[in-house]
């Protein structure tokens, strides 16, 4: 399928935005959905005025609206969740509400209105804190934050779907993902801690975690690509850049990228930032590849890129 009609949920968020945009170059009619207050969606400003794009404020609590919002379309891209680890592991009530009862909603909705194609966003988180090469046959997955189970929860059930109701089924499990409109994450905490305090930076753990970063325009094109070529059943791939960043690397252009120096580094300690992170994970993405999976940066090129987008040494 290479356009008709797409439902986004998590739309106003920001991997959804970028995947409206990629939808839409590529001839989609996207209807985003969010819980996001319209005039709060700053995301989305730019495709206001744009003819094949509508946005509908929904926060998927009831299965009705849900069921009526999806209607007539082809393909259903559900990327609303909780997407703060640190957050939902204070509370386990948001990743069962935000990210696995979303995803049975949508499911359903698939289920109920004939939509024969379905994409989840997942993560890496599903795997624990599993050592060596990750791959999509990984078995023992053991989920150690509530946001990895619950994404894991999702796609068993988006398996279940898949199988029962001849739903074409596209799997991406995500790395840390970054980019322009990004709202949370390392960077984002690092720049708000300089901001505040230009001479020191705290930094959770012992910096040395190693995490895969992605750039959030090279996924949400590669969402839009193999959405185009989506093959029969669960399909279900790694994607990363088969690279890695350190925490240290990151505060290093962080603080560069603001034209600070002499920042001191003050660590909380440990191998790991909260109860909950995983300290660092090797994926295998050789079935991506093979299937067409490409990007434009590299881990640490996405950092750097996404320092540039968000343009922080003009707004300090």
């Amino acid at each position: 399928m290479t356009s008709g009609k797409a439902v986004i949920s998590g739309g106003a968020g920001f991997i959804g935005s970028h995947l409206a945009d990629s939808l839409l170059k590529r001839g989609w009619d996207v209807v985003a959905t969010d819980r996001i207050p319209a005039q709060n969606a700053s995301n989305i400003k730019h495709l206001v005025s744009e003819k094949r794009f509508v946005y509908v404020e929904n926060n998927m609590k009831y299965q009705s609206s849900v069921n009526k919002l999806t209607e007539g379309a082809d393909m259903i891209f559900h990327l609303a969740a909780n997407s703060d680890i640190q957050k939902g592991g204070r509370d386990p009530s948001i990743d069962l509400n935000d990210t696995f009862l979303t995803t049975v909603s949508m499911l359903e909705a698939a289920r109920v209105n004939g939509i024969r194609k379905f994409f989840f966003s997942s993560t890496s988180a599903v795997y624990g804190d599993i050592k060596g090469k990750l791959n999509e046959e990984t078995g023992g997955l053991q989920p150690i934050s509530f946001y990895g189970a619950a994404k894991l929860a999702s796609e068993a059930m988006i398996s279940s779907y898949s199988y029962m109701n001849d739903i074409d089924s596209l799997v991406f499990r995500f790395p840390n993902v970054v980019g322009p409109r990004l709202t949370h994450g390392v960077i984002f905490d690092f720049i708000k801690k300089l901001k505040a305090n230009p001479k020191k930076l705290e930094i959770l753990g012992n910096g040395k975690q190693s995490k895969q970063y992605v750039y959030v325009k090279d996924l949400a094109d590669g969402i839009a690509d193999f959405s185009s070529k989506i093959e029969k059943g669960y399909n279900l791939y790694n994607i990363s850049t088969n690279s890695f960043t350190t925490v240290n690397e990151i505060a290093n252009m962080v603080c560069e990228r603001m034209g600070l120096s002499d920042v001191r580094y003050e660590y909380t300690g440990g191998d790991c930032g909260w109860k909950g992170d995983v300290p660092t994970f090797d994926y295998d993405v050789k079935k991506a590849e093979k299937k067409g999976w490409k990007y434009n940066y590299d881990s640490s090129g996405s950092v750097r890129k996404t320092l540039e987008d968000i343009n922080i040494s003009a707004d300090r």
